[in-house]
């Protein structure tokens, strides 16, 4: 007899994934799986395979116009926040709009926030179902969105097959569980403990939730073995410690861990110390790029140190930092800083990827990169822009891998005050130790292959 195997429980090599061209964190959460997305014709990004919900081919002019004003809106507003007198103010606002209420005292907050009630408004109405209908036409493979709005598409126009919904913070509003969680199909991959019960407290039941861990690049973890992680990591732990004061005190963890190689002093660095600098997908805090180009000038003519800006896709952030580097004389090839850029998101990624593999301190806003602590990468954090940013400083803290940044004016003082003591390795082997590194893989456990996720007794936080 041939046992039959449901829809629901079988086994798929590939997924759609669909995910939204708005900032950077959506897309960064799902670049990781693109070679488990099915390509639809005339709709998936060229060579990629996923769908941008909110300009692939053929999607009707009326959803086009809804996804850029709000768009638009926000990276206007997040561009603003630095202006003197209302910038806050304006900024403030929409914020509020988007909160996390605190976590405590545990409750039920289930009550649709009027953002969610707007957005169903828009959803009943059509948004969205040109996208879920094309793909009904389709095999029914599982959907993997890392947008809710997305999520909410796929769960009220009845997609067919089973829905995912990535997380992309350590923490969540409202906005991202729909109007009514009992009835929902919606599925959620979340990268913590802490989003799984503010989840439930929004009304998602357990079943629902799997804690996979953000999707990291599988390009700089190597496999299950971590083969590129931990070479990488040793190394930076080298260049880290230069007076071996975290390495002479932690020696067994270096050799449980990483191998023992890298705790002798016949190791030695194999490039100049090197930060990374990364503005957000709306351009913000540039300028505080520029400052710390100016603040470790010396270091940088000498050779004594390299600095990665990560321009990102924004044209006008590379050409201003072009202008910065050409005011300091800092423009030529050897210079010692490079920019990251290039024209479309998922070749940045490509290109940020390989740099952090020989990124020593990444130095950003505490957005969705705060999970890239999971590669052994120290963490120094710019200003937060937006609520959601500050529960991922928070969580930055909790587990000892980012600290928030002195005055950049003076980093040429404080940033090696805290690479003698020691402290930027271990920050580095703490996020190596205690943030989720294999999300990408348990994602596709879960989705392709009907897995349990394992790794929720394995992190704290």
């Amino acid at each position: 007899m041939v046992e039959k195997i449901s829809r629901s429980d079988r086994n798929f090599s590939k997924a759609y994934i669909i995910t939204v061209d708005m900032g950077y964190g959506h897309q960064r959460a799902v670049y990781p799986l693109f070679d488990s997305a099915a390509h639809v014709e005339g709709m998936s990004m060229n060579g990629y395979g996923v769908i941008n919900a909110n300009n692939y081919g053929g999607i009707p002019k009326s959803d086009e116009r809804k996804w850029s004003g709000g768009q638009g809106l926000y990276e206007t507003i997040s561009r603003m926040k630095h202006l003197p007198l209302i910038g806050e103010k304006i900024f403030g606002i929409m914020d509020y709009v988007q909160r996390i209420e605190p976590f405590y005292p545990h409750r039920d907050l289930s009550k649709p926030t009027m953002q969610l009630k707007q957005i169903y408004a828009l959803i009943n109405k059509g948004w969205g179902k040109h996208l879920i209908d094309e793909l009904n036409k389709r095999e029914h493979l599982p959907y993997i969105t890392s947008f809710f709005t997305t999520a909410f598409f796929a769960d009220v126009h009845g997609y067919t097959g089973k829905i995912y919904c990535i997380c992309t913070d350590t923490d969540v509003s409202r906005a991202w569980v729909p109007l009514d969680p009992r009835t929902s199909k919606i599925n959620y991959l979340v990268p913590n403990r802490r989003v799984k019960e503010r989840l439930q407290l929004y009304g998602v039941v357990e079943d629902r939730i799997s804690i996979t861990g953000f999707p990291l690049p599988k390009e700089n973890i190597g496999g299950k073995n971590l083969s590129v992680l931990k070479k990488a990591l040793g190394e930076r732990i080298i260049h880290l410690d230069p007076e071996k004061r975290y390495r002479n005190k932690y020696t067994h963890t270096i050799q449980e861990f990483l191998g023992s190689r890298f705790c002798t002093d016949i190791c030695v660095p194999v490039h100049p110390l090197t930060i990374t600098f990364a503005v957000g997908g709306a351009g913000a805090q540039r300028e505080l790029g520029a400052t710390i180009t100016q603040s470790l000038y010396t270091h940088l003519v000498t050779g004594q140190m390299r600095l990665n800006l990560v321009a990102g896709t924004r044209n006008d952030v590379c050409r201003y930092y072009q202008a910065i580097l050409k005011d300091l004389g800092l423009d030529k090839k050897h210079s010692g800083v490079s920019i990251v850029y290039a024209d479309s998101k998922f070749e940045y990624f490509k290109k940020f990827n390989e740099a952090l593999n020989t990124t020593d301190v990444l130095w950003t806003k505490p957005s969705e990169l705060s999970f890239y602590a999971g590669l052994g990468i120290p963490i120094i954090m710019a200003p937060s822009v937006g609520s959601q940013e500050n529960f991922n400083k928070q969580w930055l803290e909790a587990i000892g891998a980012g600290v928030a940044q002195e005055d950049p004016q003076y980093a040429h003082e404080w940033f090696f005050d805290w690479l003698k003591s020691g402290w930027l390795a271990s920050a580095a082997m703490q996020g190596f130790l205690n943030a989720p590194r294999n999300g990408a893989y348990h994602v596709e456990e879960v989705v392709l292959k009907n897995k349990k996720s394992e790794i929720e007794d394995m992190h704290l936080l």
